[in-house]
Formats: structure tokens, sequence, C-alpha cells
């Protein structure tokens, strides 16, 4: 890992459009915690369930001042379809195509052999700095009862 990419530390700000166009921007979201979700890549079944989970704690999410995000290296019209497929609604899926990777590459979970993402989340808090970096086996689909235990101590 990075030395600059460590909990405690300021997220690397970045603005990227979501799966309707919508620009989000990190800083933007100062005051709320934010759930940085990567996932390799959409229409894949472990990728589905984690952006699923994040739809489904949406209302959680809000409760505890929290933006949660899926992000991804697809292009914004492979997300807007698989939003649509899997029932995502509420959850913007980002898309950090192009330049390719260059958000995945800013948290160093970049996996250059493969030309996407590491499965990780990151967990930004209101003031802008990692409050929890946590990368998963790409087969693994992330605990997000964990993650949540994790919001709820900020």
């Amino acid at each position: 890992m990075d030395e600059k990419i460590k909990v405690e530390y300021t997220a690397p700000d970045f603005t990227l459009k979501d799966q309707d166009g919508n620009d989000f921007k990190l800083s933007a979201h100062r005051g709320k915690h934010v759930l940085l979700s990567f996932h390799p890549l959409a229409w894949t079944a472990v990728c589905t369930q984690q952006m699923q989970s994040l739809e489904e704690q949406y209302r959680t999410f809000q409760t505890l001042n929290t933006v949660p995000a899926g992000l991804s290296v697809d292009p914004i019209p492979s997300k807007k379809a698989w939003a649509d497929n899997i029932g995502i609604k509420k959850v913007p899926l980002l898309s950090d195509f192009w330049p390719h990777g260059e958000v995945t590459m800013l948290y160093d979970i970049f996996r250059e052999k493969n030309g996407f993402s590491e499965r990780a989340n990151i967990l930004v808090d209101g003031k802008g700095n990692i409050a929890l970096f946590k990368t998963y086996p790409l087969s693994q689909l992330p605990d997000i009862q964990e993650i949540i235990a994790a919001i709820k101590v900020l």
C-alpha cells in the first residue's frame, strides 16, 4: 500500500460521473461519512451482490449520516444498464473509466495486470479523512454489517 493512503490520512479528492451522468465530488460530502465501495467489474456475481447490499442498507446509511457509493472502471452506459438490471435506484455507481482507473490509482488499489480495482471498502469520515481502508479477495463478498459497525464508532 502506498504511504499516502493510510487510515487518518486525508482521502484524495475526486469527481466522477454516476450511472445517470451526475457529478459526484467527494469533498462536496464533507460533514457526512462516505463509503467508497470499489468493485472490480459490473455484471459479475460478487460485484452485483456487493452493490445490492449497499442499496439494501441505504436507509441505514442515511441514519448514520453516510453516503454509500460504488466505484469501478466500467463506462457510464454500462453502469446505467447494470444499475437498472440489478435494481440500484439510490446508490450512485461511479465510473472510473477515463482516464482509465485514475481514482482507483489515487487510492492505490488498481490491479495493473487486470485493468481493474481491488475489491475494497474505504470509509471517509466527515472531515475527509480515511477512517477505514480494507481490501478483500476478489471472490469474497464484503461483510456489510462489519462496515456498518465501523461507521457507528465514528
